[in-house]
């Protein structure tokens, strides 16, 4: 494998978005939407440039390169998503029990799943200012943030809340899914 003497990754940044670095944080912001992470490491930095952000280090090694293609690929997101946002859409299917969707603050309650008289509950563990959760069509469900992080946990938890055991997955199918993921 050759030796490289730097490894520099630009994220150029679309109109209308700043990105501020200060120390190990960076914030990417456009029209009251900001999104902040923390990228640490003794080699690995960063740092403001003419195009946007650029993620750089010097002589890197195997892991050092890794790391500044992940941290790459973090600060693409976080443009993506300050910028146009980011869009799951679930659909909820049954075939006999119709089921009953309600988003109540910070949990969903599924009711019916199977004809289960204790209903049950998918956590939503953010504020609906950083991931919505829209219910339309009485099976529809939409779940839209700037973190892409966020929005894909948020759709698994409510995926895997209706979660069946102890039944043949080709036979009882009934549950929540996602059937699209992307930009808004």
């Amino acid at each position: 494998m050759p030796k490289l003497d730097k490894i520099s990754h630009t994220i150029s940044l679309p109109e209308g978005v700043s990105a501020s670095v200060a120390g190990h944080n960076v914030t990417l912001a456009k029209d009251g939407k900001s999104l902040t992470r923390e990228f640490r490491h003794p080699r690995v930095e960063v740092r403001d440039s003419s195009d946007g952000v650029e993620v750089f280090c010097n002589l890197p090694r195997r892991k050092e390169k890794a790391l500044a293609g992940t941290w790459a690929a973090h600060l693409n997101n976080m443009v993506r998503g300050v910028d146009s946002g980011f869009e799951y859409k679930l659909k909820a299917v049954y075939s006999h029990f119709p089921m009953t969707i309600k988003v109540q603050g910070n949990e969903m309650t599924i009711t019916n799943l199977f004809g289960e008289k204790v209903p049950r509950v998918a956590a939503l563990p953010w504020s609906p200012a950083e991931v919505e959760v829209k219910v339309s069509n009485k099976t529809d469900i939409t779940v839209t943030g700037a973190d892409r992080e966020k929005v894909g946990q948020t759709a698994a938890n409510i995926e895997r809340a209706c979660n069946i055991k102890k039944r043949d997955r080709r036979v009882f199918q009934d549950g929540i899914y996602i059937v699209s993921k992307g930009d808004q």
